[in-house]
């Protein structure tokens, strides 16, 4: 049992050497200085990305059907993926669709001929999003818009602003399976200059820029947050780095974009998830992205 592991793990459990003089944070856990090893990897075993996976989504695909939960077929060519249900709920009322019987399946949406469908209620993080993100990619998907929330580290960035992300800061795990090691992550130039010509279109304002992507929310510290916000990042969330990674090694088309939600711009966490204007900004955020696919669709046929 790897004892260092474990006082990472457990708060309670925190090795002599790597306790600071016995201080303690406002969150009343042990302060600890950060691991060192003298050659820093990650993945941990060299040469991963030059090796084959032991299965794919098209296994796990296959799985379903013959359990008899995924039906036959392909999903539509351009998928839009939602984490907020309340979003979820409003497409699915508007397109008078049935909520699906499990969450992470994509269902094609009416008012667009079935070129674009939507996936929702298959959690949040890197892991979640970029799971059902190679699911869709098996089943025939090529083009993604990616709609969510995301904290504010700029002040000038209000609940319901909207962000366009042009690129993410790689602090998650997930993305450093995919590709090699590397600071940004980028969306895919053509399908996030058509979603941002579509907001544009729609009269609706927003930012481009960088933002963070970390899948740990407790442990973003005051230090980073400042650090970032003095580089010119625009917000923090926690898929777009890990999607645009995957979209990039499976030869997707993948967009992403924000609707501010909360704040760490002033180092102290302010939550307005419930605040109207966020809503607002989702909505606005899911026609722009209908607006960019269906022309990506229909320029396709």
């Amino acid at each position: 049992m790897n004892v260092r592991r474990m006082a990472w793990a457990l708060p309670g459990l925190v090795l002599p050497e790597l306790q600071q003089s016995g201080a303690r944070r406002a969150t009343g856990f042990p302060a600890v200085d950060s691991a060192t090893v003298a050659t820093p990897s990650y993945p941990n075993f060299a040469g991963k990305h030059a090796e084959e996976a032991l299965f794919s989504a098209a296994d796990f695909n296959a799985y379903l059907r013959q359990a008899g939960v995924l039906a036959d077929g392909q999903a539509p060519p351009c998928v839009i993926m939602c984490y907020q249900r309340s979003l979820y709920d409003y497409v699915l009322r508007a397109e008078e669709l049935r909520t699906p019987s499990r969450g992470g399946l994509p269902v094609a949406l009416p008012s667009t001929g079935g070129r674009v469908g939507l996936v929702g209620q298959f959690g949040f993080g890197a892991p979640a999003a970029t799971s059902t993100l190679e699911k869709l990619a098996a089943l025939g998907t090529s083009a993604v818009v990616s709609i969510g929330t995301a904290g504010s580290l700029q002040r000038d960035l209000a609940p319901g602003d909207l962000v366009l992300c042009e690129a993410a800061i790689r602090d998650e795990g997930v993305s450093h399976h995919y590709l090699p090691p590397g600071r940004l992550a980028a969306a895919s130039t053509g399908l996030s200059a058509a979603l941002g010509t579509a907001l544009t279109a729609a009269g609706l304002t927003f930012r481009a820029g960088v933002s963070w992507t970390i899948d740990t929310p407790y442990r973003e510290t005051v230090a980073e947050a400042r650090h970032y916000q003095a580089e010119g990042v625009l917000c923090v969330e926690m898929e777009a780095a890990a999607l645009f990674a995957v979209a990039q090694v499976r030869g997707l088309q993948l967009a992403s974009a924000f609707a501010i939600s909360d704040s760490l711009a002033d180092l102290v966490w302010v939550p307005r998830f419930h605040e109207p204007e966020v809503q607002e900004g989702l909505t606005g955020l899911y026609q722009a992205a209908i607006t960019a696919l269906t022309g990506l669709a229909t320029d396709g046929e």
